[in-house]
């Protein structure tokens, strides 16, 4: 599996992507988390444009996208009924997403990001269990709780590896 960065020629594909992961998240008992046809293609083209969106490919098809970049994120500024696992920096991994054809492809991208930084903070929605399952399985751990923009809360969750670049 290819991992690369976005390009706009890929916008198509991705919204299919995410359409097929909005009905997804519905049918395994999440049908909040991305509502509302969220992403939006506004969001997808500024994530391009800042050079942090990125696709794995499988046999000259997108599998899988995800946005992720090294830095601090305001919303894990404040966490609640718990503590992020240290102070360091960081790496976030946002809005990931898959089509669902190839096993593991979903891991294969977590584990790319924990190998470009190995110190890596995600959330997801209370009702998300399936990603909740794949960040546990890949050595998360869950953190505590923190509210996006709109004010709804999600799972905090990290991961530190040893070995800091």
């Amino acid at each position: 599996m290819e991992i690369r960065k976005t390009t706009l020629a890929d916008i198509p594909e991705i919204m299919e992507i995410y359409t097929i992961a909005r009905s997804f998240m519905c049918k395994t008992g999440n049908p909040t988390q991305w509502a509302g046809g969220y992403p939006k293609e506004e969001l997808i083209r500024k994530d391009i444009a800042s050079g942090n969106s990125y696709v794995a490919v499988e046999n000259g098809r997108i599998e899988v996208v995800f946005f992720y970049r090294k830095g601090e994120d305001p919303t894990y500024k404040v966490i609640e009924d718990g503590a992020w696992l240290d102070d360091e920096p960081y790496a976030v991994l946002h809005r990931i997403a898959s089509r669902g054809e190839v096993k593991g492809s979903g891991s294969a991208c977590i584990q790319w990001c924990l190998a470009q930084w190995p110190n890596l903070r995600v959330d997801t929605h209370e009702d998300n269990h399936v990603m909740q399952h794949v960040l546990e399985k890949n050595g998360f751990v869950k953190c505590g709780r923190i509210y996006i923009e709109d004010g709804s809360s999600r799972i905090a969750y990290q991961q530190v590896r040893k070995e800091k670049k």
